[in-house]
């Protein structure tokens, strides 16, 4: 929590998210919605044939009508830390015994170099948002169910399309938010569980 404290007093990061705090998996804002976070596949449409296309445009119209509340799609676009991913090439090479695949970690290591030199890569993730307002409920536990029963209903519409989808934890919910606002650092300094409980974490 203190690592937290330490973000707000940089930059005022609580005005700026307005945030109330991540609860239980649950992102809770001020205005008294509770919403659930879901990560989810996405579907190349071009590729489909006119009848898979025709077959996705109904199943999406059914998608549509079968929610009871409101849902943001959000489609995050950012550039790929290459360095970190070949960082991780680099730790198994160093554990490799076998020459032969010293070597192919080496090749593999100096093609992305290569292909990634001059060129930014970009990584696309797609998220849904399913907020639930309150409506004076006290019982946290109740509100959960609740978003719990709407969060279903949409990762079971959404696999009907071929996709899969499934909710953010609190820490991954603060990840989000932590790359949002502070993609530098969060490349540098990433959260850890330990700074965090489950249960509740208040920004």
């Amino acid at each position: 929590m203190s690592h937290l404290h330490r973000l707000n007093k940089l930059g005022s990061a609580r005005s700026q998210i307005g945030i109330k705090e991540v609860k239980d998996g649950i992102l809770v804002l001020p205005d008294g919605r509770h919403c659930s976070i879901l990560a989810t596949s996405s579907v190349n449409f071009e590729l489909q044939s006119e009848d898979e296309q025709d077959a996705l445009i109904d199943n999406f119209q059914s998608f549509l009508n079968s929610l009871t509340v409101p849902i943001q799609i959000l489609i995050r676009v950012r550039e790929l830390d290459i360095d970190r991913y070949l960082e991780t090439f680099q730790a198994h090479r160093e554990q490799e015994k076998i020459e032969v695949y010293k070597e192919q970690l080496d090749n593999y290591s100096r093609f992305i170099k290569k292909l990634v030199s001059g060129n930014k890569i970009l990584s696309r993730r797609f998220y849904v948002v399913i907020p639930l307002a309150d409506l004076g409920e006290p019982d946290f536990k109740h509100l959960k169910e609740r978003l719990t029963m709407e969060t279903e209903i949409v990762i079971k519409g959404l696999e009907k399309m071929g996709m899969n989808a499934h909710p953010l934890t609190s820490l991954e919910i603060m990840e989000l938010f932590y790359s949002f606002y502070r993609p530098d650092q969060a490349k540098l300094q990433p959260l850890a569980a330990s700074l965090l409980t489950e249960s509740d974490v208040a920004i």
